[in-house]
């Protein structure tokens, strides 16, 4: 991936979307954090143990998705609506992501389209658009 002064002022950019983003992390295909973090004043919901193994988990889920590419089109997002957060995810070039946490209140139809513009360089191929 790209340079991480870059990646972190990226991860800055898209916190900044909105008052109810968390955290902009980028994760490596070996869910290894590269760049970002929580929200300034914000801590995690889960230790850093848990946030390991959600990010190895995420990783592998984003190239388990690869299978299904063929017959639905390439994965753009993927987003889980949970009891105290909204997570979404973002396959990037080499099957690293960046991974978002927001708030429950956020408008969650228009973010993502925002996030995906700011990520257009880091993806393999652009967004079709219907």
């Amino acid at each position: 991936m790209d340079d991480v002064e870059e990646l972190e002022k990226l991860c800055q950019k898209i916190i900044k979307l909105d008052p109810k983003m968390r955290s902009a992390r980028f994760i490596n295909s070996r869910g290894h954090l590269i760049a970002g973090g929580m929200k300034t004043g914000l801590l995690s919901l889960e230790a850093q143990k848990q946030d390991e193994m959600m990010f190895m988990e995420l990783a592998l889920r984003v190239r388990m998705r690869h299978e299904f590419d063929n017959e639905f089109g390439e994965v753009h997002f993927s987003m889980s609506y949970r009891d105290r957060v909204i997570v979404m995810s973002f396959p990037l070039t080499n099957d690293d992501v960046l991974l978002i946490s927001c708030e429950k209140e956020i408008n969650f139809g228009n973010l993502p389209f925002k996030i995906l513009k700011l990520i257009e360089p880091f993806k393999k191929t652009p967004m079709k658009t219907f």
